[in-house]
């Protein structure tokens, strides 16, 4: 259903809250109470067949008595009342719905479904159930059980842990960071990723998006929702379940598995996705990728640095973390050269000694900036009594604004550099306290424009004439099958490969020593025989692989020892031939194991 009227969930003009309630501590108390002190100028009703006022607002007994249809409700009631006051909020004309309620996910297929049955024919979209709901601080609008409110700003937030929601939403408030909207998906029955990537493509207030990731429900939507986005504005994720423990507290607090990460990876990059692997790094990405005015050209790292020891030490971190330090062009270090001492360190990290005053900065700058091998320059600053940290900013800010070459900046010490800091940020110089942090900045867009690369590669296309020969694919596997098996063997895959187009090495099966000889002088010397048994799959492991045999009676000899092998090894193993096949010998060539789950 994509962005079908998601406007009435994300931009409401009235909420109505069922199950609002004065009793403290419960959800639909702390909903209304969100709601209210957020500020909210929409309508407000609180539905409660007990009460008539509740927190100073007319309360109404059941959403048929509601004097207009709210555009979003928002229902605290228990899980078995929920797809009876959906029903009834389609037939009054709401249109979204967020479902706090929780106990859909365990309870088997009937009490969602009927969730789904209720909605459908009203267009009426449901965020959850299991959620804590959805904070748009833009609008003024809590309509959650979080602790707190959201400051507004211009990142959304989506994530399908509600914990997580609300703990990103108290270390936002902490360092300053506002959002568009915080999503809390719960159990995705209905609005999921995709869904909301897509309304936030769109949305003109949001200038990049975070994710928290456990599993996709609709992979080619997600995809496709993630790539459209992914071409405007950075879309940056966690993906959790990188390890066995938290694929299963994944499955344990969701009731859905977390997927094998590893595919996740490979596919949210392609789609244009930057991974990051904590709650710090998703903010800091954002931001680097907010203030970087310009892409980058590569992966190649300059250092400009008044001190050598964290000039080493963002080196060694730029190696650490897959970047790639800059060689300096000759040309380049015959400019330095002319304008720095001659005891600077003639290479990169660019150590302009300690004793520097903001001239040789700026000079040393100049030389880098533009400079061939150079896709972005890590000016670093350490304070000293000859140039203090705000010098060094207000010397080197404009020259870093107006520069060809990406700039980061790294202005190490305490309070004292504060202000030089904030002097950067301000003309949109990501600046950053120390080598670590900037290096990891400047992985941050590296790790984007790869992404980017992906995103706008698209695979080579299926040849018009190609036409699969299914018959002869379907053949082997029916009679694998009829047989009881729940493998092919060599020869049979092979079949099925052939029958879509793979170019494979002709392979033929013989019954005896005998046959697999006289196939042989068929086939071309030099061959390679393999064993054929239903019982061995790894044929190597019990000498049933030799290759280079260069005449038919040392295919003979070949295949008997087999034989003899597998009868002392494996004497229950049923041996039903041999496959015999030219030897390919393709120098450079590497070998490929393909492995493929859905």
């Amino acid at each position: 259903m994509s962005t079908l009227n998601l406007d009435r969930l994300f931009a409401p003009r009235s909420v109505a809250v069922i199950g609002a309630t004065g009793r403290p501590h419960a959800v639909g108390q702390v909903v209304l109470r969100n709601l209210v002190a957020a500020g909210y100028a929409g309508a407000i009703f609180p539905v409660n067949p007990k009460h008539e006022e509740i927190q100073g607002l007319k309360a109404w007994p059941d959403v048929a008595s509601l004097p207009d249809s709210p555009d979003l409700a928002v229902i605290c009631t228990p899980a078995a009342t929920v797809a009876g006051l959906i029903d009834a909020l389609g037939r009054h004309g709401t249109r979204a719905a967020i479902v706090i309620s929780a106990g859909f996910g365990e309870s088997g297929a009937t009490p969602r479904q009927a969730l789904l049955d209720a909605a459908r024919p009203h267009g009426l979209r449901i965020l959850g159930p299991n959620c804590v709901g959805l904070l748009s601080p833009g609008i003024r609008m809590n309509a959650s059980f979080a602790h707190m409110a959201a400051q507004p700003g211009s990142l959304a937030f989506v994530a399908q842990s509600g914990a997580l929601c609300t703990a990103v939403i108290d270390w936002a408030g902490t360092n300053g960071i506002g959002f568009t909207q915080v999503v809390s998906l719960g159990d995705m029955l209905d609005v999921d990723f995709g869904d909301v990537l897509d309304y936030l493509g769109s949305d003109s207030h949001t200038r990049g998006v975070l994710l928290y990731v456990e599993g996709i429900t609709a992979p080619r939507k997600f995809l496709s929702a993630a790539r459209a986005v992914s071409r405007n504005k950075p879309v940056i994720a966690i993906k959790a379940g990188r390890h066995e423990a938290g694929v299963r507290a994944a499955r344990s607090h969701t009731g859905a598995l977390a997927g094998s990460y590893s595919v996740y990876e490979s596919a949210l990059q392609r789609a244009g996705i930057v991974l990051v692997d904590s709650v710090e790094a998703l903010f800091d990405a954002a931001e680097t990728l907010a203030l970087s005015r310009r892409a980058l050209g590569g992966d190649r790292l300059a250092i400009l640095t008044n001190g050598g020891g964290p000039g080493v030490l963002a080196a060694d971190s730029v190696t650490t973390k897959g970047g790639t330090l800059a060689t300096l062009a000759p040309e380049t270090i015959a400019a330095l050269d002319g304008v720095l001492p001659a005891n600077w360190s003639r290479s990169n990290p660019v150590d302009i000694v300690g004793d520097c005053i903001a001239d040789r900065y700026l000079q040393a700058l100049r030389v880098l900036d533009g400079a061939p091998g150079v896709d972005a320059v890590l000016v670093m600053h350490v304070p000293t009594a000859l140039l203090s940290s705000e010098e060094a900013a207000r010397a080197l800010v404009a020259p870093m604004a107006a520069s060809r070459t990406p700039m980061l900046s790294c202005w190490m010490g305490g309070a004292s550099a504060e202000p030089a800091r904030a002097l950067l940020s301000a003309q949109k110089i990501p600046c950053y306290p120390t080598p670590k942090a900037a290096v990891s900045a400047f992985m941050t867009l590296v790790k984007h424009r790869r992404t980017q690369d992906l995103l706008m590669q698209t695979p080579a296309s299926v040849p018009e004439v190609f036409i699969p020969d299914i018959p002869a694919a379907r053949a082997p596997i029916e009679a694998a099958l009829a047989a009881g098996r729940d493998q092919l063997t060599e020869v049979e895959a092979k079949a099925v490969l052939h029958a879509y187009g793979f170019a494979i090495v002709d392979t033929r099966l013989a019954a005896t020593p005998e046959a697999a000889a006289a196939m042989a002088v068929t086939v071309g010397f030099p061959v390679v025989i393999k064993l054929v048994s239903p019982q061995i799959t790894h044929k190597s492991d019990v000498g049933g692989v030799v290759l280079n045999l260069e005449s038919a009676e040392a295919v003979r000899s070949a295949a008997l020892a087999m034989v003899k092998r597998v009868q002392r090894q494996f004497p229950q193993a049923t041996i039903d031939g041999y496959s015999v096949q030219q030897m390919v010998r393709r120098p450079r060539a590497r070998e490929l194991i393909l492995g493929v789950a859905t």
